[in-house]
C-alpha cells in the first residue's frame, strides 16, 4: 500500500511540476506578445501624431510665407489666404491675424474694424474690458481677422492679448525667435471652451526683425492626440508643461480636462515625445488590458488542463488503491467506534456519579436529625426536582451547556411567575447549571409563603450581567425580593446556608454575599466567566458526542 501511494505521488508530482512549466512558459510568451503588440501600437499612434502636427505646423509655415508686405490696420488680410488655409484640412478652430499695432495705428484700426462689420470694433483688453489709447506708448498685439467668421467668432476681433497670461509671452517668444511658436493648452473660444493648443508664426516685414504681426491657427487637443480610438490597446494622455504632476486626459466624448496625478497612481506604460511649434511634448501611454492578468489568466488554463490531465491519470491508481484502503479503514472506524464508547461510558459513569452523590447529599443534609418531615419532604420533592430539571435540560443539549434563562422555568423552581429575569442568556456549564438550579431553587423555595408586612407577595428580580475584557470576563448575579424582610422571609436552612454560602460559591469559583436592606431581601453572587462557561468541559463533551469517522 505504502508503494502503490509511492507511485501516485511521484505522477502526481511530475504531473504537476510539467503542467507549471507549462503555466510559466505561457505566461512569459503572453507577456512578451503583448508587450510587443502595445509597443508597435504605440509606436504607429506617436508617429501619427507627429505628422498631424508637422501638417499644422506646415500649414502655418505656408500662411505666413503668403504674406507680402502687409498693412497692420487691414481687416481682412486672411481673404487672400481663406482658400490656402482651408485647402489643407487641418480642422482648425480659429485662423486668426494678429496685428503689432503702433499707438498712432489703433484710431485707424478701429475704424477698419467698424467698416468690416465686427460685432465690437472697439479696441480692448482680451477679456474684453476697454483699454486708454491715450496711456499707449508700445506697440500692442491686437486681432484684427480671423476665420471663420461666426456668431462665436465675430465678436473676437479688437482684443489685445500682450496681458494674456499665455498668448502673450507665446507672441514674445514668436517675435523673438521668428519661428512658430505654440502655447501652452488653454480653454479656447470661451473661457468654459474646448482646451486646445495655439500655434503663432511671426509675419516680417522686408528689412525689419521686428514682426508686424501673427498668423495663428489654434487647436483641439483631442484631435491632436488621436484619442477617439475606442479599439486601441491604450489611452493617451498629454503631459501638462507648465507642471508635471497634472495630465490632460480625453473621456469617450473626446472632451479633454486638466486631471491631477495623485501619490500611488500607476505610471504610464510608454511616454512618447513628439515636437510642436517649437517644443517638446510628452504623451504618456496607459495600457487598457492588463497584460498581466491577461498573461496569467492564461497560464491558469494551461496549468489547469495540466493538472486536470495528472488527476486522471492519478485516478486510475487512485482508484485501485481506494479498494485496498477501504477495508482497511473500515476496520480502523470499527476500532475508533468501539474506543469512542468505551470513553462514552466511562464519561456517563463520572457523571452518574456526580449525580448521585449531588442526590445523596441533597437526602442527607435535607433529612438531618431534628428536621421538620413535612418541610423536609417539600425541600427533598423541589431540590430532585431541580436537579431532575437541570439534567433534562442537558441532555436536550448533548451536555453542552444549558441557557441561563432556561432555570427560571416554573418547572424547576416556585414562585417562577413572581420573578422577573433580566440579563444576557448566556449558556453556562454543566457543573455550573447543576449548581446553579439547586441556588436557585434554594433562593425561591425560601420566599415567603403568605403575605409580607405590607400585604403583598414579595417581588422577586434576578438580574446578571458580565463585565471586563476577555479573558478577564466577570459573572455578577443579583438577587432582590422586594416586600420583605427578615420577619417575613422564611429562614433558610443548614443546606441552603452552606449552599448559598459556600457550594455554589466554591463551584464557580467566586465569591456571594446575602443581606437584608430597608425593603428587600439580596443574595449577590460574583464568579470569573471561565468557570460559569468552562470551554474545557464543553470541548471534551463535544469530542465525546461528535459522530465517529
Amino acid at each position: 500500500m505504502v508503494r502503490l501511494g509511492f507511485i501516485i505521488g511521484f505522477i502526481a508530482l511530475i504531473g504537476v511540476l510539467l503542467s507549471g512549466l507549462a503555466a510559466y512558459r505561457v505566461h512569459e510568451q503572453e507577456l512578451a506578445i503583448d508587450g510587443i503588440a502595445l509597443s508597435r501600437a504605440i509606436d504607429v499612434h506617436a508617429s501619427l501624431v507627429q505628422d498631424r502636427l508637422t501638417e499644422r505646423e506646415l500649414l502655418a509655415r505656408v500662411a505666413s510665407g503668403l504674406f507680402r508686405s502687409p498693412s497692420v490696420v487691414k481687416a481682412n488680410m486672411l481673404q487672400p489666404l481663406r482658400s490656402a488655409i482651408y485647402a489643407f484640412k487641418t480642422d482648425f478652430v480659429v485662423a486668426s491675424w494678429i496685428a503689432r499695432l503702433k499707438p498712432g495705428d489703433l484710431a485707424a484700426a478701429q475704424a477698419e474694424l467698424k467698416g468690416a462689420g465686427f460685432t465690437n470694433p472697439t479696441i480692448r483688453d482680451f477679456d474684453d474690458k476697454p483699454l486708454d489709447l491715450r496711456t499707449i506708448n508700445n506697440p500692442i498685439d491686437v486681432l484684427m481677422d480671423l476665420e471663420p467668421r461666426s456668431p462665436d467668432t465675430l465678436g473676437f476681433p479688437g482684443r489685445a492679448y500682450d496681458r494674456h497670461s499665455v498668448i502673450g509671452p507665446m507672441l514674445a517668444q514668436a517675435a523673438a525667435t521668428g519661428k512658430p511658436l505654440a502655447s501652452d493648452p488653454i480653454p479656447l473660444l470661451r473661457q468654459n471652451g474646448p482646451i486646445g493648443l495655439v500655434l503663432a508664426s511671426p509675419i516680417l516685414l522686408e528689412g525689419s526683425s521686428e514682426p508686424a504681426g501673427f498668423v495663428t491657427f489654434s487647436y483641439e487637443l483631442a484631435p491632436l492626440m488621436l484619442t477617439d480610438d475606442d479599439r486601441s490597446l491604450f489611452s493617451v494622455v498629454l503631459k501638462d508643461p507648465g507642471d508635471a504632476n497634472d495630465e490632460y486626459v480625453a473621456n469617450d466624448q473626446g472632451v479633454v480636462t486638466l486631471q491631477p496625478v495623485r501619490q500611488g497612481d500607476p505610471l504610464p506604460s510608454v511616454v512618447r515625445t513628439v515636437t510642436f511649434g517649437g517644443r517638446d511634448w510628452s504623451l504618456g501611454y496607459y495600457a487598457k488590458n492588463n497584460a498581466a492578468q491577461r498573461a496569467q489568466q492564461t497560464a491558469i488554463v494551461v496549468a489547469a488542463i495540466g493538472l486536470a490531465l495528472t488527476g486522471i491519470v492519478c485516478g486510475l491508481f487512485g482508484y485501485v488503491a481506494y479498494n485496498n484502503l477501504r477495508l482497511s479503514r473500515e476496520i480502523q472506524v470499527r476500532i475508533g467506534f468501539e474506543r469512542r464508547l468505551t470513553a462514552v461510558i466511562d464519561e456517563l459513569n463520572h457523571r452518574v456519579k456526580n449525580i448521585l452523590a449531588v442526590i445523596q447529599s441533597i437526602v442527607t443534609r435535607t433529612l438531618r436529625h431534628g428536621s421538620d418531615m413535612d418541610v423536609a419532604r417539600e425541600l427533598l420533592i423541589g431540590r430532585i426536582h431541580a436537579m431532575s430539571n437541570v439534567v433534562t435540560l442537558l441532555s436536550e443539549s448533548q451536555w453542552q451547556g444549558v441557557k441561563l434563562k432556561g432555570l427560571f422555568e416554573s418547572r424547576a423552581i416556585p414562585h417562577a411567575d413572581r420573578i422577573v429575569v433580566n440579563g444576557p442568556d448566556i449558556a453556562v456549564s454543566a457543573r455550573a447549571a447543576q449548581s446553579l438550579s439547586l441556588l436557585f431553587f434554594e433562593l425561591a423555595s425560601h420566599s415567603d409563603e403568605g403575605l409580607s408586612l405590607v400585604g403583598k407577595h414579595p417581588h422577586i428580580v434576578a438580574n446578571w450581567e458580565v463585565s471586563g475584557e476577555e479573558p478577564d470576563t466577570v459573572f455578577h448575579f443579583r438577587w432582590e425580593e422586594f416586600n420583605t424582610s427578615a420577619a417575613t422571609r422564611r429562614e433558610d436552612s443548614d443546606f441552603g446556608l452552606i449552599l448559598l454560602d459556600r457550594v455554589a460559591p466554591e463551584a464557580l469559583g467566586g465569591t456571594a454575599k446575602r443581606y437584608f436592606t430597608d425593603v428587600s431581601y439580596v443574595y449577590e453572587l460574583t464568579a470569573p466567566m471561565v468557570t460559569v462557561v468552562d470551554m474545557t468541559e464543553r470541548d471534551r463533551t463535544g469530542e465525546i458526542s461528535a459522530p465517529v469517522r
